[in-house]
């Protein structure tokens, strides 16, 4: 069997699984929330259940290489997304660094996700219907 080729059966989410993927996005809108609105305390007490759910997300559904890619983008996603909020929260947002200012740091973050969904669509995904 070809290690590259995920299962034929449609991929569903258990009930239990489903639910915490909802309450995951309840936190990451009141996160959100929080910074449009600028109360600091909510948005950063927010990152944490955020990103929890998120990478125990990520790690339930490691063995299919679709399901992977896509949770570490949005694992990563919310790392930078989450950066950049505090910055503006603290205000070194746009201060310099190396020409650069410390929010465009977000920019490699929201780049790991680009590369391993890059990777999954362009280099993965080619070599399993290949095979």
């Amino acid at each position: 069997m070809n290690q590259h080729k995920e299962t034929e059966t449609p991929y569903s989410i258990p009930s239990k699984y489903r639910k915490m993927e909802n309450l995951h996005i309840v936190f990451w809108l009141f996160k959100d929330l929080a910074w449009c609105l600028g109360i600091k305390t909510l948005g950063i007490a927010m990152i944490f259940p955020t990103l929890i759910i998120s990478i125990i997300i990520t790690c339930r559904t490691k063995e299919l290489m679709s399901e992977l890619c896509h949770n570490l983008a949005v694992t990563v996603w919310i790392l930078a997304n989450s950066y950049w909020m505090i910055s503006e929260f603290f205000s070194f947002d746009a201060k310099p660094i190396l020409g650069y200012h410390y929010k465009d740091l977000a920019i490699i973050p929201f780049s790991i996700g680009i590369i391993i969904l890059g990777y999954y669509y362009l280099i993965y995904n080619k070599k399993s219907h290949l095979n």
